[in-house]
């Protein structure tokens, strides 16, 4: 016999809450129908991506020829996008001129970067401590494995192309820029007038001239103040002015974060007895790095993409890799599909810079949220 549940005067069984009140049907309202005009915008941004996403689809995928040995032998398969192109000169569009027979060393690199990069990124890495040499100890593997020497076969800088140059300007300039900007950001707050001085013309020389105007002068007018037969590598001064260039700007970002510190921080800190560099360390810069982690990331991306410069200084990036590639015969006219490949590959990268920015600023939020 069932049991019937009784309630005293005034009290009501727990209802369900209507439908459309939680959920992703509640998701959907707020966000996408909460006013007629919200309606409108929703129905026509749904009409604009039926008429180009599916055609585009289409011609990236459905349509598209994946092996061919010529232009015209993709037209003749089908109509949409001629991918037999990239993949007979993906060799090229990655390493550049490297030597095939020594390509294992580019392979061998990135393997050891992508290991170095965990103890770095990945806090819940397993025995994490043990692990923290290995990108202390990288950029002087790296140098030795893609420039050779001590047994193995030299390479010069001038073979250097494609997306692995791309890598390395980009992760030298970011590992080199941060450090050097937060000592020009602190330099440019020091009590000492010849050091804040110093820092403060060096932030506004370089926030002031373009950076193609500064790899013109890495690759032309930097000689002429060296000494006679001094020999500098291209890729070294580009590497040198594009960490500078950036340095200069996360300077600016981390001083942002620095003037975001309450002064009681930094007199809590005198309180306790902490020397200036253990209460940078230990008080200000933590707080001042987590408050600046949008800017430094986007400084980051802005530098990343900004690799492309070197193409007007004859460093063939992807894009000289793909104009060079493209001025063959056989495969004429298949631009958009070069810029598209490109695309991607610099969408991926930054796109996950800016996921992992935005998981950082949640694992590190202490405050509270509206």
């Amino acid at each position: 016999m069932d049991t019937v549940q009784k309630y005293a005067p005034g009290e009501h069984p727990d209802l369900k809450p209507p439908i459309g009140q939680t959920g992703v049907l509640l998701w959907l309202r707020k966000n996408f129908f909460s006013s007629p005009f919200n309606v409108f915008l929703t129905l026509a941004t749904l009409y604009f991506l039926y008429l180009i996403i599916p055609p585009a689809l289409s011609w990236m995928f459905a349509d598209a020829v994946f092996v061919a040995d010529s232009r015209d032998h993709c037209r003749e398969l089908g109509d949409g996008a001629c991918w037999g192109f990239i993949e007979k000169r993906l060799g090229q569009f990655t390493y550049g001129f490297y030597p095939l027979e020594e390509r294992w060393r580019v392979n061998l690199t990135f393997v050891i970067f992508i290991f170095a990069l965990l103890p770095v990124l990945w806090d819940k890495m397993p025995a994490r401590r043990k692990w923290i040499w290995v990108p202390l100890v990288f950029p002087f593997v790296a140098a030795w494995l893609l420039l050779g020497g001590f047994g193995l076969e030299d390479v010069t800088t001038d073979q250097f192309g494609g997306f692995m140059l791309t890598m390395v300007i980009g992760v030298t300039g970011i590992v080199c820029s941060l450090p050097l900007g937060i000592l020009l950001a602190l330099g440019r707050q020091s009590d000492l007038h010849f050091i804040r001085w110093l820092c403060t013309g060096f932030i506004e020389f370089f926030r002031g001239v373009p950076l193609i105007t500064l790899l013109f002068v890495a690759s032309t007018m930097l000689n002429y103040f060296l000494p006679p037969g001094t020999s500098f590598d291209l890729l070294l001064r580009v590497l040198l002015m594009v960490s500078l260039f950036s340095s200069a700007y996360i300077a600016e970002v981390v001083r942002g974060g620095l003037q975001a510190i309450p002064k009681g921080q930094r007199e809590a800190a005198d309180a306790m007895g902490l020397k200036y560099w253990a209460s940078m360390r230990l008080v200000v810069l933590p707080q001042a790095l987590k408050i600046s982690i949008p800017g430094i990331v986007n400084t980051f991306i802005g530098l990343f993409k900004d690799s492309t410069l070197v193409i007007v200084i004859g460093l063939l990036d992807p894009l000289g890799i793909s104009r060079a590639s493209l001025s063959d015969a056989k495969w004429q006219g298949l631009s958009t599909e070069v810029y598209v490949f490109i695309a991607l590959f610099f969408f991926v990268c930054c796109f996950s810079m800016s996921r992992y920015s935005i998981y950082l600023e949640n694992k590190l939020h202490t405050g509270h949220r509206n």
